[in-house]
């Protein structure tokens, strides 16, 4: 009951509508599965980890509650066989007969004990992103945890880490034409929906756009909203232009040996970091002015080299406004394991095929003097008018708080304002603290005046900034009352400076805060 190569679920918009009925009337959401589980089984699963879910959905009788619920998660979560009567209670207008046309199930017989299995994943996701909560079911194949075995190279991949990022940090402002570019199963383009007239998802793999179709569908998400094509990156839609771009492209960096497997999915088809680099050096072309891409991306750290030196040629080579955050960097061997291990592979299972590969992938990262890999977050966006003004990478390792979205859009607009604004200009401003900004002083026993003020920001990216005498006395004054010239001009008297003076001390820094949402206009 395996699902042939080319297998992806049927878009059959009047059997998903009593799918989707009979998921939301039994309670198959986030928070249905979860109180099914409970804390622990439900943490444990979460890690790939199915024994503790097995026995929390193991043994509930008929009609016991939570019963229909455990029956899906067997099914489609956790890939075991379930009896053909359990799944009919679970899908009651559908009914396994439904659910095997759309082919979501593959069924042994018609009797009541007999076998069904799950031919796809299908689980419940909800999120909150810039445009508040979501709450979807998302189809995808079924992953090494279901299977026991390692991934397909055509897999496709359900929403894991990276696309939950993406979506949350990504804008959500209203935008006519949106470009999810490499959709997968669709996650973005579902996401992009909410605040767009029109979306359009590409892809190279024709399966993951039979799952971006059939998802879109059972969100109620109609042809006339989102447009699906198929390619290698901008191909499909060379010439067009769009107001907003997303990706989580396949980034991942493989070696190009024989005996390393290449996933559709997480693999571009070239040498090293090549496939980030020609999109944040191409996707420009696709850009209405003032639009904007976002997209994950790795990038190789090579000897001798600063990680922003790299993907700085990229941004200066795109011709765009750039914000680079890197967020993780590691090592040569820590990549390799992670992306072996992604794909089903491990010493335990099979200690040769572990070594072999481990060994391409650091040869081939030694072929190029790579001492690392970056990962992080890539926001580039066309000015509207004249070159770009806004150069910024930077690394941020810390914990933020999600969604993004809104911070990145704040940043962008407060560039924007500063970029018009002369220091004659910003000090006429009236300057408010943003409600999630708090003062820390570091004090020795027994001083009477601190050695280390800190402004730290709750939201976002939780950024601190150390602030001297005049900086913490001038952020202390900013309550809206008073502008930044009078702010200035009292602390030039009380500290028995020229106002010139802690002007040019005091308003780079302001700048800096204004940008990043420390202080509000």
């Amino acid at each position: 009951m395996n699902a042939p190569a080319d297998q992806h679920p049927v878009t059959d918009p009047a059997a998903l509508a009593l799918l989707a009925d009979d998921l939301r009337t039994v309670g198959y959401t986030v928070e249905g599965v979860e109180d099914v589980l409970g804390p622990v089984a439900s943490a444990a699963l979460h890690r790939e980890e199915p024994l503790p879910a097995r026995r929390a959905t193991a043994g509930l009788v008929a009609d016991a509650p939570g019963e229909r619920v455990a029956t899906l998660v067997r099914a489609f979560l956790l890939g075991s066989s379930v009896r053909r009567d359990a799944v009919d209670r679970a899908l009651p207008t559908l009914g396994v007969a439904g659910a095997v046309r759309l082919g979501l199930l593959a069924a042994a017989g018609r009797g009541d004990s007999d076998e069904v299995r799950a031919r796809v994943d299908l689980r419940p996701y909800a999120a909150f992103d810039g445009g508040g909560a979501v709450d979807w079911w998302i189809a995808s194949d079924l992953g090494e945890l279901a299977t026991g075995g390692a991934l397909r190279t055509d897999h496709v991949l359900g929403v894991g880490g990276a696309s939950t990022t993406l979506a949350q940090v990504t804008v959500r402002d209203p935008r006519e034409r949106v470009l999810d570019l490499g959709t997968g199963c669709g996650i973005q383009a579902l996401h992009a929906s909410r605040h767009a007239a029109a979306v359009v998802g590409t892809d190279i793999s024709a399966r993951a756009l039979g799952f971006a179709r059939f998802n879109a569908a059972l969100a109620g998400l109609g042809d006339d909203r989102l447009t699906l094509r198929l390619g290698s990156m901008l191909e499909p839609v060379a010439g067009e232009q769009f107001d907003l771009v997303v990706s989580n492209p396949p980034f991942v960096i493989t070696p190009r040996v024989e005996g390393v497997p290449a996933y559709e999915y997480r693999d571009g088809g070239q040498a090293g970091d090549a496939i980030v680099r020609e999109l944040v050096e191409g996707v420009g072309a696709v850009l209405a002015p003032g639009g904007v891409a976002q997209l994950l991306g790795n990038w190789e750290v090579r000897r001798g080299e600063d990680w922003s030196e790299r993907i700085g040629t990229w941004v200066e080579a795109s011709g765009l406004d750039a914000w680079v955050v890197q967020r993780e960097l590691q090592d040569p061997a820590q990549y390799a394991e992670t992306w072996i291990r992604d794909g089903g592979t491990t010493p335990d299972r099979d200690r040769a095929a572990w070594d072999a590969r481990y060994g391409a992938w650091l040869d081939d990262f030694a072929s190029r003097d790579v001492e690392a890999i970056g990962f992080g977050i890539v926001t580039l966006r066309r000015p509207l008018s004249g070159p770009p003004t806004l150069r910024r990478l930077e690394e941020v390792t810390g914990s933020v708080r999600q969604p993004l979205g809104p911070v990145v859009s704040a940043v962008l607009a407060a560039h924007d304002a500063l970029d018009r604004l002369d220091d004659d200009a910003l000090a006429a401003t009236h300057l408010t603290v943003a409600p999630d900004v708090t003062e820390e002083r570091y004090l020795t026993p027994g001083a009477a005046d601190p050695q280390v003020v800190l402004l730290r920001q709750g939201g976002g990216f939780g950024r601190a900034v150390q602030a001297g005498t005049a900086l913490a006395g001038f952020v202390g004054a900013c309550d809206g009352e008073l502008s930044a010239g009078q702010i200035i001009g009292a602390l030039g008297a009380l500290l028995g400076v020229p106002a010139a003076d802690v002007a040019a001390d005091v308003l780079p820094d302001v700048r800096g805060l204004v940008r990043d949402g420390l202080l509000l206009t």
